[in-house]
């Protein structure tokens, strides 16, 4: 075994035990889910028994994870630099674990759209915080004031539209694949200035 796969196995032990723990089972509540005997798990977590890929299968669905991530190793880049959008005044991350999903940051000075056929509706799911201000969030007919630190989730296909109330606001929005493709069709990736 090289280095590398050694630290890949202990790193897997050490996932599985830290997600059992997490779960707040012992070892005799995740072998019975797992269909292990209580022994076997124990022997897995110390590093006695050998790792078999169908008991890692088997573990990694006990534990309500998946295989790739119970083996998934820090390789790529922690930190990195938003696409900045100057025109819509946004800045836009794709979210590495799902590269469907996207964050954006956006200032927002102009309230909401009054006519409500200037609300767009798409597939998809939203979730937005604001970071400073005060946001208003159409949904079909209803109004919803959001404030600093207070947080929105929403299916995109209820017709929708955000803007500021009394002042700027900032907001910071994710987006699932659907609701992305929304809004790139729709004129820009994260374009929320009055709609969503």
């Amino acid at each position: 075994m090289t280095h590398e796969d050694e630290e890949l196995d202990s790193l897997v032990r050490k996932r599985i035990r830290a997600l059992r723990v997490a779960q707040g089972w012992s070892l005799e509540e995740l072998a019975s889910r797992a269909h292990l005997s209580q022994s076997s798990l124990s022997r897995i977590e110390n590093g006695q028994r050998r790792l078999a890929l169908d008991q890692l299968v088997t573990l990694a669905r006990a534990l309500d994870t998946t295989l790739d991530q119970l083996v998934e190793t820090a390789t790529e880049d922690i930190v990195s630099s938003p696409m900045i959008d100057a025109a819509h005044g946004s800045m836009r991350w794709l979210v590495k674990g799902d590269p469907g999903m996207s964050v954006v940051r956006q200032r927002m000075t102009d309230p909401p759209p009054r006519n409500p056929a200037r609300m767009r509706a798409h597939p998809g799911r939203e979730w937005l915080v604001v970071l400073s201000g005060t946001a208003v969030l159409m949904l079909g007919h209803r109004r919803f004031r959001v404030e600093a630190n207070q947080a929105a989730e929403f299916p995109t296909m209820m017709p929708h539209a955000i803007g500021a109330e009394g002042g700027p606001c900032e907001i910071l929005g994710i987006f699932d694949r659907d609701a992305r493709r929304g809004h790139q069709r729709e004129g820009g990736d994260g374009d929320t200035q009055g709609h969503s």
